[in-house]
C-alpha cells in the first residue's frame, strides 16, 4: 500500500471523492479513492480492496476506532476494537510492524480519518481508512458482525458443529451433582471471572491448562470431566480440547455455561479460590505424549534459538508476535525478553486482543510444551498459517517482572504537557477557575472521580467542553494520567493556551490525601465506551439480565450461519477425534 501525505485535521464528516465497483480486480483501487475534508485529504481505500486483502496471504490489520459500543453493534469480522481515545496504549502490541498495511474503520464521524493522521504521527507508514466506514462495507454486500471476539466466538460454534461435542444442561448437571455422580467441573475461565461467579464445586483451570493440569483433577477414569465458561465459547473449546487430548473419561461442556446456570434457576456461588494444581511428572508426561500427537495432526511446529533470531532480524519486513502462553505468575518468575503475555486459553478465546495483523509470524513460548502445543493447534484450525511453538528452556537469560506495555508518543506528550499538582487543582477548583474532565472509562468515573469533574471520552473532547460551563482553565485528568497527558498533545489542545494535566491523574489526587466521590455523575459525552456484559447488573440499556444473556447466547448459538455467509474465514474442518496417548498412559 502506498502511503498518502497526511497533515493533522479536525473531525469532520468526510465522503469518498469517487466510488469503484466492487468487482474491480484487487489492487486496483488503492490509489484512486480520497476522502476529502475542509483541511486534508487522507488516502482511502474500497471495501473490495479490504476484502480481496483479507482473503489474500499478505499481512493487513482492520483497525476499528470507534468506542467499544459501537463497534458491538455491527463491525468487519477481522477488525481489533482500538478507540481513537485509547489508540497509543494498544497500537504497538497490537500491530508492532511499522510498515503494517493498517485499513482504520469508522462509523462515517471522521475518526479514521483522525486515526491516520495519528498513527503516521507515530511513526506508521502505510495506514489508510475505509471509504464509507462500516456502512459502505455493507452496502457492498459484505457480512457486518455484531459483538466483540467474534472470530474466537464463531470458532467455537464452528468447532461444535464440525465435532459434535457433548453437552450437559444446568438441569443436567444440577441433577447429576443431586445423585452424588463421579464429577469434576473445570472452569475454563481467568481467575477473576471464576471468583466473580462459578458454578457450585468448580475449580479454576484456565483454557489452556485444562490438558496440562487434569490428569490431578480426574486421574480416576470414571469421574466425568464437565467443562464450564461464562457462555459457550471456552466450555467448547476447553471440552473438545480434552477430547482430542483423548483423555480417558467422559467429557462434556457445561451447556450456555454460567448463563445457563443461572437461566434455569440456579445460583452461582461467588468468591470461590479452588484452582488445579501443578501436574505431576507424570501426569505432565501423558500429556506431552497427548500433544505431540496433537502437534502432528495439526501441522504445529517448533522453531529453535536461530530460526527465531531470523525471524527477530525480519520483523520489519513480517509482522513478529512473541506470546509466552502460560500463567501470569510463571510469566513474572521467568520470561523471555520482548515477549508478551497471553495465557493460552485466552488467547483461543479472544485473539484479536493480542493479534491485529493477519497473516503474521505467532510465536508461542511455553516451558513444556504443552500448553503451546494445544494454543497452537486452535489457532491453525482457526486459519492463522503462521504458528509456531518455542521452548523457553532454550533463552540464555530470562526476565523477571509483571507484563510491560509500550506507550506510543507518551513521552513527547509529556515533555510538552503542563502540569499542576493535587494540591494546585484543590485550589483552582477551590476558587472555581477550573473545569476538570476525567478522560477514566466511564465505570471507572461512575464509581468515584474528582467532585465536581465532568466524563468525556478523549476522542469526543471538544464536542464536551461545549457542554460544560466555561472555565479560565481546563484540568485534564485520568486513572492514572496516561490518557490525560495524551489528550493535550491532541490538536485541539495545542490551539489553546489554557489545558493542563493533573500529574499522575487521579492516582496522584488519591496519593495526596484527596478525597474521590462517586457523585454526582456529570456526563459531558456519551458514556459508550465499556462493553456491556450479559451479566452486568448496571448495564443502563433497559434490557433486564435475563433478557441480556438469553440474546448473547442467541446471537452466540447463529454465528456459525453467519460465518458460513462470510468469505473471509479460513477455519479447519479438520475433526481430531479423540487420541490415545493419555488414555494408553493412564
Amino acid at each position: 500500500m502506498a502511503n498518502a501525505s497526511i497533515s493533522k485535521r479536525s473531525e469532520c464528516s468526510s465522503t469518498p471523492r469517487r466510488a469503484q465497483s466492487r468487482t474491480c480486480r484487487p489492487g486496483c483501487c488503492r490509489s484512486t479513492l480520497v476522502v476529502e475534508c475542509s483541511e486534508v485529504s487522507v488516502d482511502s481505500v474500497t471495501p473490495a480492496f479490504v476484502h480481496a486483502a483479507l482473503v489474500g496471504d499478505g499481512e493487513i490489520a482492520i483497525v476499528d476506532v470507534r468506542e467499544i459500543q459501537p463497534f458491538d453493534e455491527g463491525h468487519l469480522l477481522w477488525a481489533v476494537s482500538l478507540p481513537l481515545s485509547r489508540l497509543e496504549l494498544r497500537i504497538d502490541a497490537l500491530v508492532p510492524r511499522r510498515s503494517t498495511p493498517i485499513v482504520c474503520c469508522d462509523g462515517g464521524e471522521g475518526l479514521a480519518a483522525r486515526a491516520v493522521a495519528r498513527l503516521q504521527d507515530l511513526g506508521y507508514t502505510d495506514v489508510t481508512e475505509l471509504a464509507g466506514g462500516i456502512s459502505a462495507w455493507d452496502a457492498a454486500g459484505y457480512e457486518v458482525f455484531a459483538g466483540v471476539n467474534v472470530p474466537s466466538k464463531a470458532f467455537g460454534e464452528f468447532i461444535e458443529h464440525q465435532t459434535d461435542t457433548p453437552s450437559v444442561s444446568a438441569d443436567e448437571l444440577a441433577a447429576m451433582f443431586e445423585r452424588g455422580e463421579d464429577l469434576v467441573v473445570l472452569d475454563s475461565r481467568p481467575v477473576p471471572e471464576f471468583r466473580h461467579f462459578s458454578v457450585p464445586g468448580g475449580v479454576c483451570c484456565p483454557g489452556a491448562e485444562l490438558v496440562y493440569r487434569v490428569g490431578e483433577m480426574a486421574p480416576d477414569p470414571e469421574t466425568t470431566v464437565v467443562v464450564n465458561c461464562a457462555g459457550r465459547t471456552r466450555s467448547i473449546i476447553g471440552a473438545q480440547s480434552l477430547i482430542d487430548a483423548g483423555i480417558p473419561n467422559r467429557v462434556v461442556a457445561l451447556r450456555n455455561g454460567i448463563m445457563g446456570w443461572k437461566l434455569a434457576g440456579h445460583e452461582p456461588l461467588t468468591g470461590e479460590t479452588q484452582h488445579a494444581p501443578d501436574p505431576s511428572p507424570r501426569s505432565l508426561r501423558h500429556a506431552q505424549d497427548a500433544t505431540a500427537q496433537i502437534a502432528e495432526r495439526t501441522g504445529v511446529t517448533s522453531i529453535d534459538m536461530e530460526t527465531l533470531d531470523q525471524w527477530t532480524s525480519e520483523s520489519d519486513e513480517h509482522t513478529l508476535y512473541l506470546l509466552d502462553v502460560r500463567t501470569v505468575e510463571e510469566f513474572g518468575a521467568g520470561h523471555m525478553p520482548g515477549s508478551v503475555h497471553a495465557a493460552g486459553g485466552q488467547l483461543v478465546q479472544s485473539t484479536d486482543s493480542w493479534i491485529a495483523t493477519r497473516n503474521a509470524r505467532i510465536v508461542l513460548i511455553d516451558a513444556d510444551g504443552v500448553r503451546s502445543t494445544m494454543t497452537a493447534g486452535w489457532l491453525r484450525r482457526m486459519g492463522h498459517p503462521n504458528v509456531v511453538i518455542f521452548g523457553l528452556d532454550t533463552v540464555p537469560e530470562l526476565e523477571q517482572g509483571p507484563p510491560l506495555s509500550r506507550i506510543l508518543g507518551l513521552d513527547a506528550a509529556a515533555e510538552a504537557a503542563s502540569f499542576v499538582s493535587a494540591d494546585e487543582l484543590a485550589d483552582l477548583i477551590a476558587s472555581d477557575s477550573c473545569a476538570v474532565i476525567d478522560l477514566s472509562p466511564s465505570p471507572t468515573y461512575r464509581k468515584r472521580h474528582i467532585s465536581g469533574s465532568w466524563f468525556s471520552t478523549r476522542a469526543r473532547i471538544e464536542h464536551a467542553l461545549q457542554q460544560i460551563p466555561v472555565a479560565e482553565t481546563v484540568v485534564l485528568t485520568s486513572s492514572d494520567g496516561v490518557v490525560a497527558t495524551l489528550a493535550a498533545d491532541d490538536d485541539w489542545a495545542q490551539k489553546r493556551n489554557d489545558v493542563r494535566v493533573l500529574r499522575s491523574g487521579n492516582t496522584g489526587w488519591v496519593d495526596a490525601g484527596m478525597s474521590m466521590v462517586a457523585d454526582p455523575v456529570r456526563l459531558a459525552d456519551e458514556a459508550d465506551d465499556y462493553w456491556k456484559t450479559p451479566l452486568d447488573p448496571n448495564r443502563q440499556d433497559g434490557k433486564t439480565i435475563e433478557q441480556a444473556m438469553n440474546d448473547y447466547l442467541s446471537w452466540e448459538v447463529a454465528l456459525d450461519e453467519q460465518i458460513e455467509r462470510d468469505a473471509t474465514t479460513r477455519f479447519s474442518r479438520t475433526v481430531i477425534g479423540g487420541l490415545t496417548a493419555m488414555r494408553a498412559s493412564t
